[in-house]
């Protein structure tokens, strides 16, 4: 499942691309399993709309909309935003409309620009919503968890320091923070040499410091390189990221710690695959 560095790389590629087209016309697919809100309303929400904005919210790509009014003017309570969650193998992608529109293709919008923007999910775990906003002041959709990236070092002891989950466990609940997932709070844990297992309530000050500027980099040098493609994922031009290539633990059970040399382990914590060096991690 693509997490907050796919998810933030997708959302600034689009943002960089197809803010300010408009949504001429929409094309949603006969499955309802990706539909969260009825294609009706999404179809109303969506045509005629401009995209002013593309960003990340937790793990989901958030479109900031303005719909126009009569002779082209926007009145109050226009806004709206359409949600897309990618779940597993999701994508969002920019193609001309002469390009064959590939399998497991589930909505298309048509932009003034001549461009179509699609959304392929072979799995159908994927999520579309539509958020209709009353007034200008509505915050709209929100996150259940704290940002990773703004997260400040007093708020996240706070939201760990008495927890008696694991702390991997902990670095997934996406009501504690919103985007982590089992590839970077792996890497993020091996950068600060603390176990999986560990509870998050036995973790010191100093421990949880680390993992907090650990998080953070990992983060954005995930960022930087394009997230990981370990599956499915590629980013909206259909490029595949390169963090992978970086990674210490994740994926490399019985590999040699990249260190110390000794071999990686797996274990399953609460139905997760959890990859640590046994030397290194305490």
């Amino acid at each position: 499942m693509p997490e907050l560095p796919e998810v933030e790389t997708i959302a600034r590629g689009l943002d960089r691309r197809i803010a300010g087209d408009i949504i001429e016309s929409v094309w949603l697919g006969e499955k309802p399993e990706p539909l969260r809100s009825p294609a009706r309303e999404m179809v109303a929400v969506l045509e005629r709309a401009r995209i002013q904005r593309v960003r990340r919210v937790g793990k989901h790509v958030v479109f900031d909309l303005a719909r126009p009014g009569r002779n082209g003017r926007r009145p109050p309570g226009s806004n709206a935003q359409w949600i897309v969650h990618l779940g597993m193998t999701g994508s969002l992608l920019i193609a001309s409309s002469a390009t064959e529109t590939a399998k497991h293709t589930h909505a298309a919008l048509k932009l003034a620009s001549g461009r179509e923007l699609r959304f392929v999910d072979p799995r159908r775990f994927g999520r579309l919503a539509v958020v209709r906003m009353e007034s200008k002041a509505a915050a709209g959709f929100t996150a259940p968890g704290d940002e990773p990236l703004d997260s400040q070092i007093d708020r996240f002891i706070v939201l760990f320091r008495r927890r008696k989950t694991p702390i991997k466990s902990a670095l997934l609940n996406q009501k504690l923070l919103s985007g982590v997932g089992n590839i970077y709070a792996d890497e993020s844990l091996f950068r600060a040499g603390i176990r999986p297992r560990r509870r998050a309530a036995s973790l010191t000050r100093t421990e949880l410091s680390q993992l907090h500027a650990a998080l953070k980099e990992v983060l954005r040098e995930a960022i930087k390189l394009g997230g990981s493609s370990v599956s499915d994922y590629v980013d909206a031009e259909g490029r595949e990221g390169f963090f992978q290539l970086q990674h210490r633990v994740y994926g490399r059970e019985g590999e040699p710690c990249l260190v110390c040399g000794t071999p990686i382990k797996r274990v399953i914590i609460t139905g997760r695959s959890s990859h640590y060096c046994p030397h290194c991690q305490k």
